[in-house]
């Protein structure tokens, strides 16, 4: 099994390897840089939409050179507001090789209002947490939630059970295939 992911970040990719092992064998998962078309720090559904952009650009991509994938990952990290508070996420969204589409989240952690200023304004989550943390490139190690957890989750982990609910869908065709054959 082939499986295209929407960016070379090694968090990203290798989370995409262990949420689809618990269900498949042999994949492989490659890395491609495409564009998530929203903002740098999306916010709310845009969250969404950024993930599933990077989904149809993979597709496009897959078509085009022929790399016969059978699914394609777009995973995007962003904020929302619920219940008057703000938290971080990351949105994953799956496109299979017929173009089906599920979604899935990762848990929601909320975030200190001196941040959500900040990311209001449009800087990124992980450029907050570089500054914070006096490191470099963050959300391609722990990321905010390794940060804010003081290490007992990454973002790899949050990425994975977000990943996990996301094929639901796929390993339970059966009951989410609408009349049209479609999720």
């Amino acid at each position: 099994m082939k499986v295209l992911v929407g960016s070379k970040n090694p968090v990203k990719v290798d989370s995409v390897k262990e949420a689809f092992s618990n269900y498949f064998e042999d994949i492989e998962v490659i890395g491609i840089e495409v564009s998530s078309n929203v903002s740098h720090q999306p916010i709310n559904e845009e969250t969404f939409f950024g993930a599933q952009n990077r989904t149809y650009q993979l597709k496009h991509i897959n078509q085009r050179e022929n790399i016969k994938a059978d699914f394609f990952v777009g995973i995007e990290g962003g904020i929302v507001k619920q219940f008057d508070r703000w938290f971080a996420f990351g949105c994953m969204c799956i496109m299979d090789r017929e173009g089906r589409v599920s979604f899935g989240t990762s848990s929601h952690f909320e975030l200190p209002d001196f941040i959500v200023n900040r990311l209001l304004s449009g800087v990124e989550l992980g450029d907050i947490i570089d500054e914070l943390t006096g490191q470099k490139n963050t959300k391609q190690k722990e990321g905010a939630i390794g940060y804010f957890t003081n290490g007992v989750v990454s973002r790899k982990e949050l990425y994975v059970e977000g990943l996990k609910v996301a094929l639901i869908p796929f390993i339970h065709k059966e009951i989410f295939l609408n009349s049209k054959g479609k999720l």
